[in-house]
């Protein structure tokens, strides 16, 4: 017989806090009827038009209740990190590092479309809207892989797999149960967490972990006032063009030519990762 469920929540904290805000954040979407294309991190709108705020509400936005609860029920498994003081990981270190996973997967996934739009010219990427924690979950699956290979990762409670293939199995499991799942957002976490498990990304502390928040806040509050994406009275930006002279939009169409933009709305490629 298990531990009873308020035993393995308080074992497991940053991992049960994080399932909270993402269910909440579900209901929340469900509720007022939000889209990909209003939370989602898409090219266009986090590159083109300035909407870094995109990197992070993203990460923990869900459409799908199955993708909401596939991605819930790995990161309740990977949780066992939370429980591995005793080798160098435990609360800290998975909050410290889970922080790192949503910013660095996400723009991971922002350069891959970059390569994919200008140095491929495949438009289809400026378009592509992701959402989900699958970026961090897969980060996860990937440290505990290289640091603890004799661990299991638990999906649902009846699929258990070795977590030395667990990112590669679970991105095969995901690819059928889900069949918009992101190759490029679960590939992005994986190469996060490659570099974090090899010590090429380290050096994280309370005091790092802080500041990277505060910038991170930052960054979002003047973001969402700049891109007029919330009303933020008490921040003012400064104009840096000149009012009083005309402005002219160049948007460069596929034959590079053109002054006209010519996106449609609302022709956005939904992207679950």
């Amino acid at each position: 017989m298990g531990k009873p469920l308020i035993y393995e929540v308080l074992e497991k904290p940053a991992s049960s806090s994080i399932i909270s805000i993402c269910s909440l954040i579900w209901w929340l979407i469900q509720k007022r009827g939000i889209g990909y294309g209003d939370v989602g991190l898409s090219y266009e709108a986090a590159v083109d038009g300035g909407q870094y705020w995109r990197v992070i509400t993203s990460a923990f936005s869900h459409i799908s209740v199955v993708h909401l609860v596939f991605n819930m029920s790995a990161l309740w498994s990977l949780g066992v990190v939370e429980q591995l003081g005793q080798v160098g990981l435990g609360v800290e270190y998975y909050l410290h590092y889970t922080l790192v996973l949503v910013v660095l997967s996400g723009l991971l996934v922002l350069g891959f479309y970059h390569v994919m739009i200008q140095r491929f010219k495949v438009e289809y990427f400026r378009r592509v809207t992701a959402v989900g924690y699958s970026c961090v979950v897969f980060g996860w699956m990937t440290i505990l892989a290289a640091k603890q290979p004799s661990s299991k990762l638990n999906i649902f409670g009846v699929l258990s797999l070795p977590i030395s293939f667990a990112p590669f199995e679970s991105l095969i499991f995901t690819s059928i149960m889900v069949p918009q799942a992101s190759f490029i957002g679960h590939l992005s976490g994986i190469i996060v967490g490659y570099s974090i498990a090899w010590g090429l990304i380290h050096g994280m502390n309370n005091y790092w972990a802080i500041t990277m928040l505060g910038w991170i806040a930052l960054v979002f509050v003047l973001s969402l006032k700049r891109t007029g994406s919330m009303e933020l009275s008490f921040i003012e930006i400064e104009p840096v063009t000149d009012p009083s002279l005309p402005s002219v939009g160049v948007v460069a169409t596929r034959n590079g030519r053109s002054l006209q933009m010519d996106v449609l709305p609302g022709r956005r490629v939904a992207d679950i990762v």
